[in-house]
């Protein structure tokens, strides 16, 4: 019975023992002898060697991750290196940290790992903020960019490409060597194709560097605006760059004089007719711009708000209904007032008083042949002029003269 218990215990505790060496033979060792080596102004690669322990062809998957806004970001390569893009417009500081850790699962879903080793390196120059309110228009091929330094008195560098990290892009860093100035802006004309892929730019001076993913302009959209009975019709032309691209166009006017100013979306797919109706009172001043940026199927690409265009004239409005309702009804109080007037005046002709016919009758019967009182007047002829009448006596002999 001993024996049994004392066998059945060593098996116990071997097995345990293999457990815990087999467990410790799966924890793959960490890499080992971090570096890291600036390519460009944008781009860094880390390396490192091959751990201890691990041999040659056994299938060890590596893992590094950066902190980024409070969120990790982990990524797995096969390789004992990786390539990233560092912008200093991305960071808070001039410091980036990156860990790196060994997984022994090829497929990246072993919990099993190493523990983390963390690699941090800064910019090659001082991180600064060289310029401010940069902006790239773009015109064909090329992109006009101007930019408000923020110390002039210092001589600035500017250097571009195309984000990415081929092999070709990486090589394709260029430095623009014709720098144009007026009071406020310096501008410049970069020979890169923006529609195919982000800009990169990277301006340094002596006090610093900064590098950042240029922000991507079109001209603002030239409108024509024609009448068509009660509406508007806008048209534009469509942009030179972003054919397979969606755009969303905001319209923004003002109508008579009303100071409150009235916005209008429209979303256009390329290759349609860029137009947008909208209702047209003749009576009113019209005070119309418009600015467009990509909506969807495309990187954010935006224009300014147009010059203001103007249509239509402020008419003095019509005020007829108005004086209409105001004098009409002056003018027929004082026809009221008027009549109220003459019929008080001549009442008596209007209006005059009429014997009660029961009163007549009763006055007959009790006065029989007397003649009867009617109250008012009686009529009484007007007498006739009478001319006098004169005689002239006649003699016998001018009598018979007159017969002879």
């Amino acid at each position: 019975m001993t024996f049994h218990m004392d066998f059945f215990i060593a098996l116990l505790t071997c097995a345990a023992v293999t457990l815990v060496l087999h467990s410790k033979a799966d924890c793959p060792p960490p890499p080992t002898r971090l570096t890291h080596r600036w390519i460009d102004p944008f781009t860094v690669n880390v390396s490192w060697e091959k751990p201890r322990g691990v041999q040659d062809g056994s299938e060890v998957t590596y893992k590094y991750s950066l902190v980024k806004n409070g969120e990790e970001e982990v990524t797995g390569t096969t390789v004992r290196n990786f390539t990233v893009t560092c912008l200093t417009e991305e960071m808070d500081s001039d410091r980036w940290t990156y860990s790196v850790w060994t997984d022994s699962s090829p497929n990246c879903r072993s919990s099993n790992e190493s523990m983390r080793v963390n690699i941090t390196f800064k910019y090659p120059k001082p991180r600064a903020k060289v310029v401010k309110d940069f902006k790239c228009v773009i015109h064909g091929n090329e992109m006009d960019c101007s930019w408000i330094p923020v110390d002039p008195s210092l001589k600035l560098k500017l250097s571009y490409r195309m984000c990415g990290l081929s092999e070709e892009v990486l090589k394709g860093l260029k430095e623009c060597r014709k720098l144009y100035r007026n009071e406020t802006r310096t501008s410049c004309r970069l020979k890169v194709d923006a529609t195919m892929s982000d800009i990169c730019i990277f301006v340094e001076t002596d006090a610093g560097m900064s590098t950042f993913i240029a922000e991507l302009e079109v001209p603002s959209p030239k409108m024509s605006v024609r009448e068509e009975g009660d509406h508007l019709k806008l048209s534009w032309k469509p942009p030179e760059v972003g054919e397979q691209c969606v755009w969303f166009y905001e319209v923004c006017y003002t109508r008579c004089s009303d100071p409150e100013v009235l916005c209008r979306n429209k979303t256009v797919v390329s290759g349609r007719e860029h137009s947008l109706n909208m209702p047209y009172d003749n009576s009113c001043l019209y005070q119309i711009r418009s600015r467009v940026k990509t909506y969807k199927y495309c990187k954010k690409i935006s224009s300014g708000f147009s010059e203001v265009v103007t249509y239509g004239s402020n008419k003095p409005p019509d005020r007829t209904l108005t004086v209409v309702a105001i004098v009409l009804p002056i003018i027929l109080s004082i026809c009221v007032l008027l009549s109220c007037y003459c019929f008080r005046r001549h009442s008596a002709i209007i209006c005059p008083n009429i014997p009660d016919p029961s009163a007549i009758f009763k006055e007959m019967m009790m006065n029989g042949n007397k003649d009867l009182k009617t109250p008012g007047s009686l009529y009484t002829p007007v007498p006739e002029p009478i001319e006098p009448c004169r005689i002239t006596p006649i003699t016998e002999n001018s009598g018979l003269q007159q017969n002879v």
